[in-house]
């Protein structure tokens, strides 16, 4: 679970590194206030490249399809098991 901390726009200015740093290591959000009111937040860049990609993905139909069938394979105990894909890997290597 994601900590998230409020800060005031003053407050922030004040602990910017500090608060860069935490959001950048610990993987915690900050909402910036302005005036008591939510203005901004700042999060770790893994973290915003990870929102867009999930977002990327649900408003791909194709992918979404694509999921949802892998999802139904794995209910049916369809799919390939780790040993089977490590097997494959393997001969993939050897060149066969």
């Amino acid at each position: 679970m994601t900590m998230t901390e409020v800060s005031s726009l003053a407050e922030t200015k004040a602990r910017l590194s500090e608060l860069v740093a935490r959001v950048g290591e610990q993987h915690e959000r900050v909402t910036v206030t302005v005036h008591g009111r939510p203005a901004a937040v700042l999060i770790a860049v893994d973290d915003l490249e990870s929102l867009e990609e999930t977002i990327a993905v649900l408003s791909d139909s194709a992918a979404l399809r694509a999921l949802s069938e892998a999802d139904a394979e794995l209910a049916r105990g369809e799919g390939e098991t780790e040993g089977d894909l490590a097997a494959a890997m393997q001969a993939r290597r050897a060149g066969k």
